[in-house]
């Protein structure tokens, strides 16, 4: 005969009192893991401007490395410094002292991170490793007084009062910190190196990301045969083509300079205040000195000045003047936004 065996969990909390104790707790973890990144900027100094100038002062890749926790927060920092333009590949230490090592140049800088940054036998083989070819090592760490902080050419101080783990073991506040650091580290370098959009987008080619920082305002333009009226012309004369282009119509001088615009948007304000509009000229409707686009801008760039200014659309002006017209709708569906 089987026994069924039930765990004594004692007593039970209402619904209500534990719910709150749930969110009280979710929000002692966050209030206390933003105050150990918040104090992280109190500590920057000459260590970090060193492990910046170790960095882009190196002909190589940046080795990264750690165990456990900190082993998987360094997987993320070696992928934010090759993302942002700084070559870079995780080492697991424990594949490094059996043949990856192979990997390092002697031209590489190596960045370990360690909560505690005391002697184990793995980062104690990468170290030595390092100082053998000569690798200057950049230490992420708990302790900066460690064996590690030490021994490593910069330190970047990364302690903290107290996990947010309630037994004070579990790495939270500290890998949270260290993932920071590491973020300032990788972003500090974007600065040293002048890394600009266009080299992101060089590397980021796929994917919403590569729309967003590839796509100009020439590859979603209407440019074939789009209307555009003189001032001089009469509201009649606009009605077809603002119905017929999603109501945006440039208006133009002889040279094609754009010297208004008129919208749905003109003529319905104008309805409203008289009801004998049909003969009225253009230019005393339109919207002198519009916003407009290059051809050759990037089509978010358009975007957001159109959020900025509520419109719809905006006259592409290229060296001779209007070429075309780029419609919010058609760069949204274009997945630059």
């Amino acid at each position: 005969m089987s026994v069924a065996l039930t765990k004594d969990t004692g007593p039970r909390q209402p619904v209500e009192a534990l719910r709150h104790d749930l969110l009280e707790e979710g929000r002692r973890v966050l209030r206390l893991e933003a105050g150990a990144v918040e104090a992280l900027a109190s500590r920057l100094g000459d260590g970090f401007l060193r492990a910046v100038d170790l960095i882009f002062a190196s002909g190589g890749r940046v080795v990264v490395s750690g165990i456990g926790k900190s082993g998987l927060i360094a997987r993320k920092l070696a992928a934010t410094l090759t993302s942002t333009g700084t070559p870079a590949v995780f080492l697991h230490p424990v594949e490094g002292l059996h043949g990856d090592l192979g990997i390092v140049s002697p031209n590489d800088v190596m960045i370990l991170l360690s909560k505690s940054g005391s002697s184990t036998g793995e980062l104690d083989g990468l170290l030595a490793f390092a100082e053998v070819q000569g690798i200057p090592v950049v230490a992420l760490v708990g302790d900066p007084d460690s064996p590690l902080g030490r021994q490593a050419a910069a330190v970047l101080d990364c302690s903290v009062h107290a996990e947010a783990c309630p037994m004070d073991l579990a790495p939270t506040s500290s890998t949270t910190a260290t993932l920071a650091m590491g973020d300032a580290l990788a972003l500090a370098l974007i600065m040293r190196k002048g890394f600009r959009d266009g080299d992101f987008a060089r590397i980021h080619p796929g994917g919403s990301l590569g729309r967003r920082l590839t796509l100009r305002v020439r590859d979603v333009m209407e440019s074939q045969s789009y209307p555009s009226v003189a001032p001089e012309v009469s509201i009649r004369e606009v009605i077809v083509p603002l119905a017929r282009m999603r109501g945006t119509v440039p208006v133009i001088a002889e040279d094609r300079s754009v010297v208004g615009v008129v919208t749905a948007g003109d003529l319905t304000r104008l309805m409203e205040r008289t009801g004998d509009f049909l003969d009225t000229p253009v230019s005393r409707l339109m919207t002198r000195s519009p916003r407009i686009a290059s051809p050759d801008e990037l089509g978010a760039v358009a975007v957001r000045r159109m959020e900025k200014h509520g419109i719809m659309a905006l006259p592409v002006v290229g060296e001779g003047g209007l070429v075309g017209i780029v419609h919010l709708h058609d760069l949204l569906r274009a997945g630059v936004a």
